[in-house]
């Protein structure tokens, strides 16, 4: 299959190395040294060498804000039998895009990234497929996902974004919190160096991922949960109650057990 991926960033570079040992692939992006260098893979510099690769596929790799725009650039360029893809972390109004551009599409999110993950070891981290997707679409990285022993979940795009506003803004904010009340005149111990390797993790990603996640319209209700729990915490602090702490932390355990 003939595969252009716009956005080599580093999903983006990372989907087109690996989908160049068994396609042909061409890579387009904005910086045109991102898109050069990649093994097996042809580097398209502009709009016209888009319409002259002329893919069977077009994933596009860009951060969420960008992602219809991008379609909307390439899509002029493109056979009319071309199907579409994102690899987008929230799919907000992509399904009324997708309804509005009359093409067939598949939308998944891997779910996993170079900041905490081997890219090239990725057994039992997850992927995400949308079930809305063109069957032949799904299949198709289905397949991918599988030969990379990722495990694979298959989410509507509502049912996607209600899950994400739990998996990725609850761990996103305690470690921004974390990071905001940092003192660095204090000494670290073993647990507290552990959550600054987190922070800083999350930190070194591109601000527009960490936004994309943080405006998810699921994310203040998963905020105002986890203010809610802090508050019951301080008011078991305050009156130093032990039954209530320990209790707390049976819960807590449980909760870990699931």
């Amino acid at each position: 299959m003939r595969i252009a991926i716009i956005g080599a960033g580093k999903m983006g570079s990372w989907l087109a190395r690996h989908l160049a040992q068994n396609h042909e692939v061409g890579a387009f992006d904005l910086d045109p040294f991102k898109a050069r260098g990649m093994p097996r893979v042809k580097p398209l510099g502009s709009a016209s060498e888009l319409a002259a690769f002329s893919p069977e596929l077009l994933v596009n790799a860009v951060s969420i804000e960008r992602t219809a725009e991008a379609f909307e650039w390439a899509m002029p360029h493109l056979p009319q039998g071309c199907m579409i893809a994102d690899v987008a972390s929230v799919k907000g109004g992509l399904p009324q895009f997708y309804a509005s551009c009359k093409r067939r599409f598949v939308s998944v999110h891997p779910m996993f990234g170079p900041t905490f993950t081997d890219m090239e070891m990725l057994k039992e981290e997850n992927a995400v497929i949308i079930r809305e997707s063109d069957r032949q679409g799904a299949a198709f990285f289905r397949e991918f996902f599988s030969s990379m022993g990722l495990r694979i979940f298959d989410y509507t795009f509502a049912e996607h974004d209600q899950m994400m506003a739990y998996s990725l803004t609850t761990p996103f904010i305690s470690s921004l919190v974390f990071a905001a009340c940092l003192d660095k005149t204090v000494v670290p111990g073993a647990t507290f160096a552990r959550h600054m390797r987190i922070a800083r993790g999350l930190l070194s990603e591109d601000d527009s991922l960490v936004c994309e996640v943080l405006f998810n319209p699921g994310s203040i209700k998963q905020i105002e949960k986890m203010t809610s729990k802090l508050e019951y915490l301080k008011h078991i602090i305050r009156a130093r109650d032990a039954a209530a702490a320990r209790d707390m932390l049976s819960k807590l355990r449980r909760n870990l057990e699931r």
